[in-house]
């Protein structure tokens, strides 16, 4: 079985109009990422790390957001392994044409860029996923532009690193 991006999608707007019926809570994940980096913290420092402003306003535990990743890892492998996908690769090919295959390298590109993400995601107010999906679905204005610098930076990225431009 292919999983088309019609597919994909079309089970994407489903599970988004059971969110909101059984939660009443849109799609996104990025919170669940800051919120797992402090109950690291929270290792280290104490309940010191809850009295952040951040924390103030998003309580430190599992909650939804945190499960649904879960979700997101478990349903990808499933995924992969049923349609013959599933390949361990510490560097994939397009990736080594341009850098070579040094895992390392990979390894800190894949670093660098998830920290960036992160930032740029709780900067934004929420992640492609929070906003490409659950922002454009409720007609936000801010969503759709979200969306379109999403677009913008991404493919502007891209063709730097892979020397279009």
């Amino acid at each position: 079985m292919e999983w088309t991006p019609y597919i994909a999608g079309i089970g994407i707007g489903i599970l988004s109009w059971i969110a909101f019926l059984l939660s009443d809570k849109p799609l996104g994940c990025s919170t669940a990422f800051s919120n797992t980096s402090g109950m690291i913290e929270r290792l280290f420092r104490g309940k010191k790390t809850e009295d952040a402003e951040y924390y103030q306003k998003y309580k430190l535990g599992i909650d939804w957001q945190w499960m649904l990743v879960i979700g997101i890892i478990i349903g990808v492998f499933i995924t992969s392994v049923l349609t013959g996908g599933f390949a361990i690769e510490w560097v994939p090919d397009t990736f080594a044409d341009k850098f070579g295959y040094n895992p390392v390298l990979r390894w800190i590109f894949a670093i660098v860029g998830g920290i960036l993400m992160g930032l740029g995601a709780r900067w934004a107010g929420g992640c492609t996923s929070g906003h490409g999906i659950s922002g454009a679905l409720q007609l936000a204005i801010s969503s759709w532009i979200a969306v379109m610098m999403f677009f913008i930076a991404g493919i502007a990225t891209a063709m730097l690193i892979y020397g279009v431009l």
